[in-house]
């Protein structure tokens, strides 16, 4: 067997862009193929890899030796991580042409970018991007339209498939300074912009679904009510118990570290009290 230097690098090798689509589709349809807590997405990202050694590789002992650069351990945000896939192509294509890169440069570019892009996806994808798509859907699905699941499934596979398959030739042709755009002064700026505009539609969901109301009223010895609580809250702060559920849930979550699921159990079990000692009314009639 041939050790990871002496593979044949006899012509210089250049991918086609028949190639790079392949192991693009590869990657955007089986990032997560055969995903366990063992591997998480390393069959993903090798099945991706196959059509790029394929090409620079002729001989079956070079694929073989150079597959195994891409064994270890990987996972990151699938979306943004796409473009590290791009940055390994590129990679691959300098070690076939005889440049002074190997498997373990190629390993530790891998392994120094997932946690990052990680980190970075994860946050402006799952925690703002689709949030956002969500509150529109779901203003668009008033009355039991179903416009708005309509345009989500819509927007996201467009989102999903055109931003992924940028990020991965980006990569390919920008090599290290993709990443750079993406965790540098450029990407700090275009997250914050997106967040702020994440927050705005959040807060507008907010204020159009969620309603927390009390139906707590004392009455006085001759059964008339002396005091409605709500009418009260309304004549001081419209809307005061939804802004105190919300930043209750967010304290939870940010400062407790509370998981969204348990947070959702912790409200059921508030409205279930709430409920049985008469702070909340459900309307339900029986």
């Amino acid at each position: 067997m041939q050790s990871t230097n002496d593979i044949k690098n006899t012509d210089q090798k250049t991918l086609d862009h028949k190639t790079l689509t392949k192991s693009f589709y590869l990657w955007f349809w089986g990032a997560l193929t055969c995903f366990s807590q063992e591997h998480m997405q390393t069959f993903g990202y090798m099945a991706s890899m196959l059509p790029i050694l394929k090409k620079l590789y002729p001989d079956h002992d070079d694929q073989v030796e150079a597959i195994h650069a891409y064994t270890a351990f990987f996972n990151t945000n699938p979306m943004l991580g796409t473009v590290i896939v791009g940055i390994t192509a590129s990679m691959e294509e300098a070690r076939a042409d005889g440049q002074d890169i190997d498997g373990e440069t190629i390993n530790d570019m891998r392994a120094g970018l997932m946690g990052p892009l990680a980190g970075i996806g994860d946050s402006l994808i799952d925690g703002t991007l689709i949030p956002i798509l969500l509150g529109i859907a779901l203003g668009m699905s008033s009355g039991g339209s179903p416009i708005g699941a309509i345009f989500y499934i819509v927007a996201w596979v467009l989102i999903a498939y055109f931003g992924q398959r940028f990020l991965y030739f980006r990569g390919y042709t920008l090599g290290s300074r993709a990443v750079n755009i993406l965790v540098g002064a450029q990407g700090a700026a275009i997250r914050r912009a997106i967040g702020i505009v994440g927050a705005m539609v959040v807060g507008g969901v907010l204020a159009s679904w969620v309603n927390v109301t009390t139906s707590l009223k004392l009455r006085g010895a001759d059964g008339k009510v002396f005091l409605n609580l709500q009418s009260k809250l309304d004549s001081i702060y419209p809307g005061l118990l939804t802004v105190l559920i919300t930043f209750f849930c967010w304290w939870l979550m940010s400062k407790k570290h509370v998981s969204a699921i348990w947070t959702m159990v912790i409200l059921v079990v508030i409205s279930f009290v709430g409920v049985l000692v008469g702070f909340f009314n459900p309307g339900l009639s029986y």
